[in-house]
């Protein structure tokens, strides 16, 4: 049964992703000659997709066993320094400002390349450039002159004129679940209990692309009389990851990360364990490698100031044979080599809608790239990530969470902080509204707790 979209688009994705993750599909009708189709054979065919051979030339290994994915973690961090309680306001506040900054531009403009002249990261700098407020340094103008283009903004309670408090969005929400999982399961949970909270706390409007299909699927697969761990198979997991899921390599499981990174503080292994349990929940291969590279690479930066070393660490607890491992290799040397912002963006842009928009592997390197380039500016990297289009409340909240705990509270100017008045509106139960600094709080002593064990 399809969740996010209709059968058509789901084979039609499914058809692209299956060539993505290297699949043999020469002998599977193109989605286009699907167009008439009735539901029963969209259906069959797109689970025949996921059945495919791997190519033999397919140039990358790309497990989904944890043992096999963590089978290059070295330990590099250094621990320098003891995680502060500040660091955990700056981390939570940090996500909140970057994913309020990016909201109002996750529309159309600024996800895709209109034409090579009018690429989704121009289309930014166009809105800002239009307001005066260019370089990015607040949150987004209401009014831009680039509205004349035809250009617009979303989400109008999150530009800068009437930002109040953190609106409600899922790159929020999963930060608060994942509190609450933790605080009630420990570091030991499983996929189950994931499962079982999604449908707990979470409508279903609530849930995005591989999340709709999972906390779908999942329904499928258990009971709510009698409910237990043992009627989750592993081919019940695996049913509940894959089945009419196209969307399993984007980056929903990015995006649910970030507290096990908080809890996990100066322990990238144990925060990308539980990244894995989370992600592999709704995702497989580059979609979970995504949430286990971000989550090591928060606990690293609570205890490393190098960001670089830090992303260094995470890059070891994701295969090296896989594709998100390789662009973010070629996104890093671009860094390197190219201290202008805007040709740096140019030159990683060039082969970032060679997955969806809204994938994992393009969107990492959006991150990667925006703390690399501004190490110690928290402002300039969230406003890097913002500037690059694409899911830009999803990369601002990453790149304001990574920023955040390596900085500290301190390093974010008042004007970001001020207008949220402390304040997050979830549309959770007990966290409607809660404040910032609790969930710091909370996330500390979830901190102190594993790290006196």
């Amino acid at each position: 049964m399809p969740g996010w979209e209709s059968l058509a688009l789901i084979y039609a994705k499914e058809y692209r992703q299956c060539l993505e993750e290297g699949r043999d599909v020469s002998l599977m009708p193109h989605p286009q000659s699907l167009e008439t189709a009735d539901s029963k054979t969209l259906s069959d065919l797109t689970e025949r997709l996921r059945e495919q051979p791997l190519r033999k030339d397919f140039p990358y290994n790309e497990p989904d066993e944890l043992s096999a994915i963590l089978s290059e973690y070295v330990p590099i961090i250094r621990s320098l320094r003891k995680p502060q309680a500040s660091q955990f306001l700056g981390a939570v506040l940090g996500r909140s400002v970057g994913c309020m900054l990016g909201k109002p531009l996750e529309v159309g403009p600024y996800f895709w390349e209109s034409t090579p002249q009018d690429p989704g990261w121009k289309n930014v700098k166009a809105w800002f450039f239009g307001a005066d407020q260019y370089p990015i340094r607040d949150y987004v103008p209401q009014h831009s002159r680039a509205s004349n283009q035809g250009l617009y903004v979303g989400c109008p309670t999150c530009v800068k004129e009437n930002v109040k408090f953190v609106e409600t969005d899922d790159d929020v929400r999963y930060t608060l679940l994942s509190l609450e999982l933790l605080e009630q399961k420990g570091f030991d949970f499983t996929g189950y209990e994931v499962g079982k909270l999604w449908h707990d706390r979470l409508t279903y409007q609530m849930v995005c692309t591989a999340e709709t299909q999972a906390y779908l699927n999942f329904a499928h697969v258990t009971t709510h009389l009698g409910a237990s761990k043992d009627e989750f198979t592993p081919e019940a997991a695996e049913y509940v990851r894959t089945h009419h899921n196209p969307y399993r390599e984007w980056i929903g499981a990015q995006i649910r990360i970030d507290g096990y990174g908080y809890a996990a503080a100066g322990d990238p292994l144990s925060a990308a364990k539980m990244a894995y349990q989370d992600a592999h929940f709704s995702h497989v291969k580059n979609g979970v490698y995504g949430a286990m590279f971000f989550a090591a690479l928060i606990a690293s930066a609570f205890v490393e100031t190098d960001l670089e070393l830090c992303v260094k660490q995470a890059l070891t607890v994701i295969p090296s044979t896989s594709r998100l491992y390789e662009v973010l290799r070629k996104t890093i040397d671009i860094v390197h080599r190219e201290p202008d912002t805007e040709r740096m963006i140019e030159a990683v842009w060039s082969y970032l809608l060679e997955v969806d928009p809204a994938h994992t592997i393009n969107n990492a390197c959006v991150c990667v790239a925006s703390i690399l380039h501004a190490p110690h500016d928290f402002s300039k990297a969230i406003g890097t990530a913002v500037l690059f289009g694409l899911d830009t409340d999803c990369n601002g909240a990453t790149v304001g969470s990574i920023m955040g705990a390596n900085l500290g509270e301190t390093a974010i100017d008042e004007h970001w902080k001020a207008p949220l008045q402390d304040t997050i509106y979830a549309s959770l139960a007990g966290f409607h509204p809660i404040a910032i600094t609790e969930v710091a709080s909370r996330y500390h002593a979830l901190f102190t707790k594993h790290h006196d064990q």
